[in-house]
């Protein structure tokens, strides 16, 4: 696999990970998303090969056997998230940047593999109360479901040190413009 550079985001759910990648593309002309393969439902509006690629749990086990994956994981019981090699392969043929819009364990998992090709962020809360408020507010999981991402939060955070930078999502304006100066001092074709 032929190598270019990748732009990671990892943050707990919630954190404000999305709309920020999405700021950053709107910005960006050479950065282009990297759609993540998953086992779970499609929510609201969500299209299969624009928001995800959406697969069954044995076709994507099926693409693990076979070695398709770049990285993957069971992040719930169950439920399987995955970067497809083809996927990334074809946006460093048009000569972008790869934006992962990742959980953290996918996130580090990039950066091991990529090392200085790479630059990962991390997206912090500014609070768990805050992050479980945006979860509610999303009106999408039952209570159940939030205080199982919460507690993933926690540990999420423990994390966020093996990144090469921490931005704090308090305020989405100061998060745009701080990714931004952090994207464009990594690769200066971005500037």
């Amino acid at each position: 696999m032929s190598h270019g550079q990748l732009l990671i985001l990892s943050a707990p759910s919630g954190a404000g990970k999305t709309t920020l990648v999405r700021r950053l593309m709107a910005r960006l002309p050479l950065l282009a998303f990297s759609i993540s393969a998953t086992t779970r439902a499609p929510r609201g509006n969500e299209e299969d090969e624009v928001d995800y690629h959406f697969l069954s749990t044995e076709a994507f086990l099926e693409r693990v056997n076979r070695g398709e994956f770049l990285e993957w994981e069971e992040v719930y019981p169950g439920r399987y998230y995955g970067t497809l090699k083809s996927e990334v392969q074809r946006l460093w043929s048009e000569g972008k940047v790869v934006v992962f819009d990742i959980d953290v364990v996918g996130g580090l998992n990039l950066k091991k593999q990529f090392g200085s090709e790479a630059l990962a962020l991390f997206v912090a809360p500014t609070s768990l109360e805050v992050l479980g408020q945006r979860l509610r507010n999303r009106g999408t999981e039952t209570e159940e479901q939030i205080a199982l991402r919460l507690t993933k939060a926690q540990w999420e955070l423990t994390q966020a040190p093996d990144f090469d930078h921490i931005l704090v999502n308090d305020d989405l304006d100061r998060a745009t413009a701080e990714a931004l100066a952090l994207i464009k001092a990594f690769d200066p074709r971005c500037a």
